[in-house]
């Protein structure tokens, strides 16, 4: 199979932006032509011919549409907003269940003022001496008192012994 070149990569390239391009174009057209025709279905142009009475009686009607699809549109949103609701705590469900997986994390040498510092911000100026404030503490020398040590030959008897009267009963 022959590598294609970059400029017979980057003409077709062109060629499909180009395409593309025509397909929106198209689209917008329809999509304009869409709303038109569903304006002119449902929304007739209004008869201004007549006296104030009528036209008045004309901005009512208007009114009591706009308000009633204020309405729904209030519903709608509200049916969104818990919909979205939903989404979110489905989402959090989801990682919840899967588990999130954290990035190992990297052994950083750091003083306990940089540490401080990075938790409390660069505003707060705290400097601690942590080693001044450790107590000081000696090991004690555990002493194992002899007489327990004794001779060990005896202790082994002493348990046989134990086996022995165990296993008999």
């Amino acid at each position: 199979m022959k590598k294609m070149t970059s400029s017979r990569r980057h003409h077709l390239k062109s060629l499909i932006l180009q395409i593309a391009l025509n397909w929106i174009e198209t689209e917008k057209k329809e999509n304009v032509a869409a709303k038109e025709a569903y304006m002119a279905e449902h929304c007739p142009a209004p008869d201004l011919s007549g006296d104030q009475a009528t036209l008045m009686e004309t901005c009512k009607k208007l009114h009591a549409a706009i308000d009633k699809i204020d309405e729904e549109r209030y519903d709608i949103e509200a049916k969104v907003q818990k919909a979205d609701k939903e989404i979110e705590d489905l989402k959090i469900k989801v990682v919840d269940l899967r588990g999130v997986k954290k990035p190992a994390l990297k052994k950083v040498r750091m003083s306990a003022d940089s540490m401080l510092q990075a938790l409390l911000g660069s505003k707060h100026k705290v400097t601690m001496d942590l080693r001044s404030n450790l107590k000081q503490v000696k090991k004690e020398v555990k002493e194992e008192p002899t007489e327990a040590v004794g001779d060990w030959r005896k202790n082994i008897e002493d348990k046989a012994d134990r086996k022995k009267m165990f296993e008999s009963s």
